[in-house]
C-alpha cells in the first residue's frame, strides 16, 4: 500500500503566494513510486494549480465542497464541478465540524458524492478533548466512521481513505497536547475492528489510515512507524516548505 502525506494548507497563501510554493515543492521532489503528495490549497486557488501541477509528482485535494452536483446553492461548489481538477477532498474535518456544524448525515452525502464524481474523500474522524476524557473515544468514533461510510455502496470503500485527527492534537504546541504512538495505535486498531467488523477483513485491508494532529519532522518518524499508519495529514508544517518536504523524505526513509 501506498504511504499518503497530504498537507492541509487550510486557510492561507493567496493564489500566488500558493502557485510559488507549489512551484518550489515540484523542484524539491523527485518521482515517487510508493508515496503519494497531495496538497489541499484554498478552493480560489485550485483552478490555477490544477494547470500548473506535475501529477505524476503531487496530487490537488479540495478542503471542502458540497454534496448536490448542481442547483440554487448560492456560495457552494460541487464535487462534479471538481472532478477532473482533484484526485482527493478533505471531507468531515473537524474545523468544519465544530466550527461550521457539519453532522455524520451531511459528511456521508459528501463521501458519496466525491465517490459519485470519481474523487477520493479523504473521511477525517476524531474526538475532542473532553470525550477522550469521559472514556467516550470508542464510541465517538464507531459513529463518525460508520455514518460517514453510511451512503456509499460496499463495493466503493477501497476509493475511501480515513484520516484520524484528534481534536485535542490539532495545532497544538505543547507536548503534553500530542497524541502519543501508543494512543495512536489504540485507535487505529479500532477503526481497522469497525471497519473489518462492518464489510469484512478483506475489504477492511484495503484502506488507508492516515494520522494527523500537530505532525512535523521531528514526530512524523514515529506516526508513520505506528502499526496500520498509512500516512499522514499535516496542517501548520505543511505551510513551511523544508519541514513538508523532510516529512515526505521521513516517510520514504519509512518505507525503506
Amino acid at each position: 500500500m501506498k504511504t499518503y502525506i497530504v498537507g492541509n494548507w487550510k486557510l492561507n497563501f493567496t493564489v500566488g503566494e500558493a502557485s510559488i510554493y507549489l512551484h518550489k515543492l515540484m523542484k524539491a521532489l523527485p518521482n515517487y513510486r510508493d508515496t503519494e503528495v497531495v496538497v489541499a490549497p484554498s478552493t480560489i486557488a485550485l483552478q490555477p494549480l490544477s494547470l500548473q501541477v506535475d501529477r505524476h509528482k503531487i496530487k490537488l485535494a479540495v478542503q471542502n465542497a458540497f454534496y448536490r452536483d448542481f442547483g440554487a446553492y448560492t456560495g457552494e461548489i460541487s464535487f462534479s464541478q471538481l472532478d477532473g481538477m482533484v484526485d482527493y477532498a478533505l471531507v468531515g474535518h473537524s474545523e468544519q465540524r465544530y466550527i461550521f456544524g457539519e453532522d455524520d448525515k451531511m459528511i456521508a452525502k459528501k463521501v458519496a458524492a466525491a465517490v459519485r464524481n470519481h474523487i477520493k474523500p479523504i473521511l477525517c474522524i476524531g474526538e475532542t478533548e473532553s470525550e477522550r476524557a469521559f472514556n467516550e473515544t470508542a464510541d465517538v468514533i464507531r459513529d463518525q466512521l460508520i455514518g460517514g461510510l453510511s451512503e456509499i455502496a460496499d463495493d466503493d470503500l477501497d476509493e475511501v481513505l480515513i484520516a484520524y485527527e484528534p481534536v485535542w492534537a490539532i495545532s497544538s504546541t505543547k507536548v503534553a497536547k500530542l497524541a502519543t504512538p501508543d494512543e495512536v495505535t489504540d485507535v487505529v486498531k479500532l477503526i481497522k475492528k469497525t471497519l473489518s467488523d462492518t464489510y469484512g477483513k478483506k475489504e477492511a485491508e484495503k484502506v488507508p489510515i492516515l494520522f494527523g494532529g500537530s505532525v512535523s519532522p521531528s514526530n512524523a518518524g514515529a506516526y508513520l512507524t505506528v502499526p496500520g499508519v498509512n500516512g499522514l495529514l499535516i496542517g501548520g508544517s505543511s505551510l513551511i516548505l523544508s519541514e513538508f518536504v523532510d516529512i515526505i523524505e521521513i516517510a520514504k526513509k519509512v518505507q525503506s
